[in-house]
């Protein structure tokens, strides 16, 4: 019996060979006069350049023929650099989602070499079409596709005029080797949990075989093992699917190059964007910081927020994946601490990131004091300092609880240094629920707010007239607008925290389980993905909206004449005088004014859509800041 596998073409190679190095024999040869009549008629193929080689890619070594010749049919000059390619295959080869794998790709990567017959033999198309149709199901499950220079039917079909080689499964069969593709009846399946080594998972092998470990969850490729000597060997939360010392790769398996590098430029462009955006919000409060005043004022704040969350991801860009995100190893960053653009990525996203959110509640927090309560600006004023305490107390604490457990990990999508992008518990803990409690406690405020609303439109409406219930309108809408091109984008990226905290372990359980059977599609969603960094770039953009209006571009004619000339603002003359209560300086006629004040309890507040409140003096009482009076609106 030949050492080879049986071709089916076995019996023609003896013919011609009558010197061959082995004596191959068929064992079961179908359609041999067919395959004579191919073989006298002559195939129309290239010869086969080079001589003939020992196999020495480990995959290949023992795959039934040990000989074969350079270059092969993809065009690769060496086996090492073919070696690099066909090892990508691995992991299916490990999982055995196809017992005809290993046999196709040998074939096409280290192909058969007979000095004797000089033409070149490709494994049958049923070889191919039995390794896709096993295979192809897990791949379309990680994002990746059948390659194209692989495709079935470009291979000779079995039987036909054209010679080509497959696995004898008679032998196989006679011998007990055969290795089913799909698991055999009774293997446990959802029982091998991952991290868990349950009753029976060792008695059954994913193979079929019955004598190896399959179905154990262990630290197979692609995922990285951790190195004995490394410092994060045996730290608390370097695992994958319960394997400890075990780390995923910091490029990810779930998705192509393409999408990768799409990902990487949506995250630049819409980092961007954010940052000149809201960096044109805080130049305007810059230049006219009089007329920012409560409610709207933690609007500029939470721009600054926004302005160095997007600067932490255009340091990602600027830096790089591995840079920020990777190990020397390869695998992703688990437990990250110390001065590392890691860290600093980190603090950047996640400190000014929930302090955004903070001043967004007490945004909605001051409007619904202004509305609600019917509180002035002054009085709300008053509080400033207790809202800048919550708004970076509270962050710089649950910082430095991340920092303190470690709990810093590379996100292998985009890059960047999070809390809980390998741990769901510390992504839920530190992200998810404080982040819904900020977004309930920000409605509840807004519905507050818009009831009185309401009212006041009406009071308004019988007492003073329909120009003012307009204005009020105007601003009930603006602050409609700002609220939903808020809370949208943030239940959104809730939502995306909610689906990476409850399905990751699924997610990559096979990558450590391969017998691991979860009811649902593990594969994340890649729109998914793009959608959450998307909105948590999008409602720092979204937070200039309030500014943008006639009185923001007169800002900035003002400071490019004061940059640039073009003399003064206003002037003398007439017998008038320039109102300075406001940003836009505005001639005002003295006897207009008097006649205004007589039926005005107080002068207008410049700027503001609404008539002013009383001017209040500056009480130790809350209830002498307490005014009955509809909200103003400054910006």
């Amino acid at each position: 019996m030949c050492a080879a596998p049986t071709l089916v073409i076995a019996a023609v190679l003896c013919a011609i060979a009558a010197t061959a190095v082995c004596n191959m024999q068929p064992v079961a040869v179908t359609n041999t006069a067919a395959a004579s009549a191919g073989a006298a008629a002559g195939v129309a193929a290239v010869p086969v350049p080079g001589r003939c080689e020992e196999i020495t890619i480990p995959m290949c070594r023992g795959i039934g023929y040990n000989m074969t010749s350079m270059p092969n049919q993809l065009n690769h000059e060496t086996q090492e650099e073919a070696g690099m390619e066909v090892h990508q295959f691995w992991p299916l080869v490990e999982i055995n989602c196809s017992a005809d794998l290993k046999f196709f790709l040998c074939s096409v990567y280290t192909p058969i070499c007979i000095e004797e017959y000089q033409r070149p033999l490709q494994a049958c198309r049923s070889v191919c079409e039995r390794a896709r149709d096993g295979c192809l199901p897990v791949m379309q499950r990680y994002g990746f596709v059948w390659p194209e220079k692989m495709q079935c039917d470009k291979l000779p079909v079995h039987g036909g005029p054209e010679l080509c080689m497959a696995q004898d499964v008679y032998e196989q069969q006679q011998h007990g080797s055969t290795k089913p593709t799909k698991k055999p009846a009774g293997l446990p399946g959802n029982k091998c949990k991952p991290g868990s080594r349950a009753k029976g998972c060792e008695k059954y092998a994913y193979s079929g075989s019955g004598d190896e470990d399959g179905c154990e969850c262990k630290c197979r490729p692609p995922l990285v093992p951790v190195d004995r000597e490394s410092v994060r060997y045996n730290r608390s939360g370097v695992s994958v699917a319960g394997v400890d010392n075990c780390a995923m790769p910091c490029r990810g398996v779930m998705f192509t190059d393409d999408e990768k590098d799409f990902a990487s430029t949506w995250i630049a462009l819409w980092s961007s964007i954010c940052c000149v955006t809201t960096l044109m919000t805080l130049t305007t409060y810059t230049i006219d910081t009089q007329r920012f005043k409560y409610p709207e004022k933690p609007i500029v704040f939470l721009s600054g927020c926004y302005l160095m969350v997007s600067i932490g991801y255009l340091i990602r860009v600027y830096a790089g994946h591995d840079a920020v995100a990777c190990e020397p190893d390869g695998s992703v960053k688990y437990n990250a601490s110390g001065p590392t653009p890691c860290t600093l990525v980190f603090l950047l996203l996640y400190f000014f990131g929930m302090a955004s959110s903070i001043w967004w509640v007490i945004l909605a927090f001051t409007w619904f004091l202004a509305a609600g309560l019917k509180w002035g600006n002054e009085a709300i004023a008053s509080y400033s300092q207790y809202f800048h305490l919550a708004a970076w107390l509270i962050p710089t604490v649950k910082s430095l609880g991340v920092l303190v457990m470690s709990a810093v990990d590379g996100d292998v999508f985009a890059g960047v240094c999070y809390v809980g992008n390998q741990n769901p518990d510390n992504l839920k803990m530190f992200v998810l629920a404080p982040l819904v409690v900020y977004l309930a406690l920000g409605i509840s405020f807004l519905l507050g707010g818009f009831v009185s609303l309401f009212r006041i439109r009406n009071v308004i409406k019988q007492q003073v007239g329909r120009s003012k219930a307009d204005k009020l309108e105007k601003l009930m809408i603006r602050i409609g607008v700002f609220s939903v091109l808020y809370t949208v984008p943030a239940s959104v990226v809730i939502g995306c925290h909610y689906y990476e905290a409850r399905y990751m372990p699924d997610r990559v359980a096979h990558l450590a389980c391969p017998c691991s059977e979860p009811d649902l599609d593990t594969k994340p969603v890649y729109t998914m993905l793009m959608l959450k960094y998307f909105m948590t770039l999008v409602m720092g953009v979204t937070s200039g909206v309030w500014i943008w209006s006639g009185k923001t571009v007169g800002s900035w004619k003002r400071l490019s004449r004061r940059l640039f000339g073009g003399g003064g603002v206003g002037g003398g003359g007439g017998g008038g005088r320039m109102s300075k209560g406001g940003p836009n300086p505005v001639l005002v006629n003295p006897g207009k004014q008097r006649k205004q004040l007589q039926y005005m309890p107080a002068p207008s507040v410049p700027g503001s859509t609404l008539p002013s409140s009383h001017h209040l003096a500056p009480s130790s009482s809350l209830h002498h800041h307490i005014i009955k009076q509809a909200p103003l609106s400054h910006v």
